[in-house]
């Protein structure tokens, strides 16, 4: 990755990527980083916790603060990840807008816009247009227009977070907002979450990626064992949770099929995140209404142990 040198001192600082589901997000900070620490699957919704992604060079620490897509929320689990969206933009130093190039502007990115727009006079704000390799150059032209128009005076770069367009010239520009300040993390960390929290989020993007349109975004995982083997590598269990008996036999597949594919392509993911083999033991499980049963939200990690909202 070919950044220029910055002769103005080190810079340092947070960085929030705001967008509406599927844009993608995670795809770039996998992108950036060179690993996948960020759940990715062609399903929006995938991301619901904001996770940071540390990328350090000589002479600047880039730290993107990856969150769930803003979008219109029908469960007490969408409000949680809405708020974590919103969150994201406190304290840090740089916004960075990502919109889908290959579809033109909706409502969910006019809500992105007007939470972006209550910030532009506190922070610098970049906007990138992602997936330019899916559509022509006529239909780029006309959808930039349309983004354009909902951030009037950002500065737009376009990328392709998949084949890698433009990605330097997006973190020169993002280093150039950054303060001049020294690291914030040591170098050769990545994220701030947890090696089981990350196998979590990707055994969810494998659900989700083989279900595909057969099961509404109804899944969450919890990790019922993580154990080191040595030389052998690490023994994970997990439990899926869906909300009826029927999504729990969709998950399963006839004679398990489809939990065998979940869990292959998952441990997949653990393995090239972790870098040594992996044993995974997945299991399924019905959890009633979980994603508005603030209880259950709590037990899955998505609440607090103790919070006030109900």
């Amino acid at each position: 990755m070919l950044v220029p040198e910055n002769q103005n001192g080190h810079r340092s600082g947070f960085i929030a990527l705001i967008g509406r589901p599927n844009v993608g997000k995670s795809t770039l900070v996998n992108a950036i980083l060179g690993q996948s620490i960020a759940p990715v699957s062609f399903r929006p919704q995938t991301t619901q916790r904001s996770q940071l992604g540390i990328l350090t060079l000589p002479d600047a620490q880039l730290i993107f603060v990856d969150t769930p897509g803003l979008h219109q929320a029908h469960h007490k689990l969408g409000e949680r990840m809405n708020d974590y969206a919103r969150d994201a933009i406190r304290d840090v130093d740089v916004i960075l807008a990502i919109f889908d190039a290959s579809k033109g502007p909706n409502e969910e990115d006019a809500l992105v816009a007007e939470l972006i727009q209550g910030m532009m006079s506190e922070l610098p704000v970049l906007a990138a247009l992602n997936k330019i390799d899916l559509l022509t150059k006529t239909e780029l032209d006309q959808h930039l227009e349309h983004y354009q128009s909902l951030l009037p005076g950002v500065e737009y770069i376009q990328i392709s977070a998949t084949r890698g367009d433009n990605i330097d010239e997006l973190l020169t520009k993002l280093i150039e907002a950054l303060p001049h300040d020294p690291r914030l993390f040591p170098e050769g960390e990545l994220t701030d979450l947890s090696e089981r929290e990350i196998t979590s989020d990707l055994i969810r993007a494998s659900a989700m990626q083989h279900l595909r349109e057969e099961l509404p975004y109804v899944i969450a995982v919890r990790i019922d064992d993580f154990k080191e083997r040595g030389d052998v590598g690490a023994y994970i269990a997990a439990t899926i949770f869906v909300e009826r008996d029927s999504q729990k036999g969709i998950v399963i597949g006839k004679g398990g099929s489809m939990l065998r594919q979940i869990g292959t392509s998952a441990r997949k993911e653990i393995e090239l995140m972790s870098g040594r083999k992996v044993f995974l033991e997945l299991r399924v499980k019905v959890l009633p209404k979980w994603r508005n049963n603030p209880n259950a939200l709590r037990r899955l990690g998505y609440l607090p142990i103790k919070d006030s909202k109900n």
